[in-house]
């Protein structure tokens, strides 16, 4: 009987063992459960956020901030999202023939406007009718036409300043190594000032450092569009001259093309603006001249090398355009002589606004072979991101003597103009560096609003 009685407890002993064991399983399953739950609310809810984001993002970009439409004339677009817009305000000068809210537009199918000519309204954009988005300007803007030029040009600009490269190390008549601006200046910087002097010369300016006798200096310094007074102490070098350790640039050269010839005689090239090659960042011009220049060379454009068209460049004032006053984002821009006027051979065109271009064919402008025409190209989309500034086209070349010769577009075409159905919509800014045959081009609006 004892061994019974010793037997049944051990075998409840064991049971309640397995009970807790299962008990702790069960409880084990049920948190793998919960953390599994969890991580699936979790991917869920990011996978939500991320397809708002996107789907914002989308909208967003097939939104324009901006929209030019001609005074006193029918213009057509249509953006295709589930949205309208309701005109909220007018400009203050003048009187506006559309009063504030009395208009709304449905984004979602083709809208026609036609306005009268005054500085411009601002349209609210409602998603699905209710829901606030964003504000746009709508411009009116006289129409205009531009004569496209399509010809090389060389290009030569003075920095506002000295282009700090980088900062680098040399050897002291000590055999140590300096670094003096390192930590002090940094690329992109502008030296506009040496010891409260203006300098704009790179030679002048190594000149003042070496004059220092290692005394320290006083540097005003440009920085992401602010000033700022900088001291730096140069050293001596194992060739027994002064320097701080900065790589400096004073000018750039090149060569691109000459998008148009406006009725006043001023003009618009590249459409891009020019940056230094080393820092990428914008170049500040004091000022530039254009000249005429000859292609010499060209190296066909390949998937990984965009290729290039080499000019020889000859300072001569006999060889002078004209003058560069304005470097931008959206190219450079400047003034006309006589000898450019006559480049612009060609009829003016209307311009063609940005809700205009169709995704089709199209040509563009340019001089390959010392005769400059017209070459087969097509529009395969076209952006209307707000913040698109340079590649609101794409396009593809299809003209096989261009195909030939270049491979598709190549570096110095930058600039070539644009034109689809007897418009002038456009020129052509960047080349797809794996497919030379495609490129982006900014809209010729872009451009005028430089």
């Amino acid at each position: 009987m004892k061994w019974q009685k010793e037997s049944n407890d051990l075998i409840k002993k064991q049971a309640g063992e397995g009970m807790v064991i299962l008990l702790q399983n069960w409880k084990k399953r049920q948190k793998r459960h919960r953390v599994y739950r969890a991580a699936l609310c979790l991917a869920l809810a990011v996978s939500c956020l991320s397809l708002a984001g996107l789907l914002y993002y989308y909208i967003d970009c097939s939104i324009p901030s901006v929209i030019n439409v001609r005074a006193g004339q029918e213009e057509s677009f249509q953006l295709g999202v589930p949205a309208t817009g309701e005109i909220i305000s007018v400009s203050e000068r003048g009187t506006s023939n559309i009063p504030q809210g009395a208009v709304n537009i449905d984004l979602s199918r083709k809208v026609t406007l036609k306005a009268a000519m005054e500085s411009g309204y601002q349209m609210q954009v409602k998603l699905f009718g209710f829901l606030s988005f964003k504000n746009v300007d709508i411009r009116v803007i006289e129409d205009q036409e531009l004569i496209p030029v399509g010809a090389p040009i060389g290009i030569y600009v003075k920095t506002n300043g000295i282009l700090v490269v980088g900062t680098g190390e040399f050897q002291g008549g000590d055999g140590v190594s300096y670094s003096p601006g390192k930590y002090i200046l940094k690329s992109g910087d502008y030296i506009r000032k040496i010891n409260g002097e203006e300098v704009n010369e790179k030679d002048d300016f190594i000149r003042q450092v070496e004059a220092s006798g290692g005394k320290e200096i006083l540097l005003t310094v440009e920085r992401d569009g602010e000033l700022m007074d900088l001291k730096v102490t140069p050293v001596k070098d194992a060739g027994g001259n002064y320097k701080i350790g900065v790589w400096v640039r004073d000018n750039a050269q090149g060569v691109g093309t000459m998008t148009y010839i406006d009725s006043e005689g001023n003009f618009g090239a590249l459409g891009h603006g020019i940056t230094d090659v080393d820092t990428s960042t914008l170049m500040h011009m004091e000022g530039g001249t254009l000249y005429q220049t000859d292609i010499v060379d060209i190296q066909k454009g390949a998937a990984g090398n965009p290729g290039e068209m080499t000019g020889m460049i000859i300072y001569a004032d006999d060889r002078i355009l004209g003058d560069i006053t304005d470097n931008s984002t959206r190219g450079i821009f400047g003034v006309c002589n006589q000898k450019a006027l006559e480049m612009g051979v060609r009829e003016a065109l209307p311009i063609g606004l940005k809700q205009e271009i169709k995704v089709g064919p199209a040509q563009i402008l340019c001089t390959i072979d010392g005769s400059t025409r017209y070459y087969d190209v097509e529009i395969t989309a076209v952006r209307l991101d707000h913040d698109n500034v340079n590649r609101g086209i794409e396009l593809t070349v299809t003209d096989s003597d261009l195909l030939n010769v270049t491979g598709g577009i190549v570096q110095g075409m930058s600039g070539s103009p644009i034109i689809q159905n007897g418009r002038f919509v456009g020129a052509v800014t960047h080349v797809l560096v794996q497919d030379s045959t495609k490129g982006y081009g900014i809209f010729i609006e872009n451009m005028l609003n430089h």
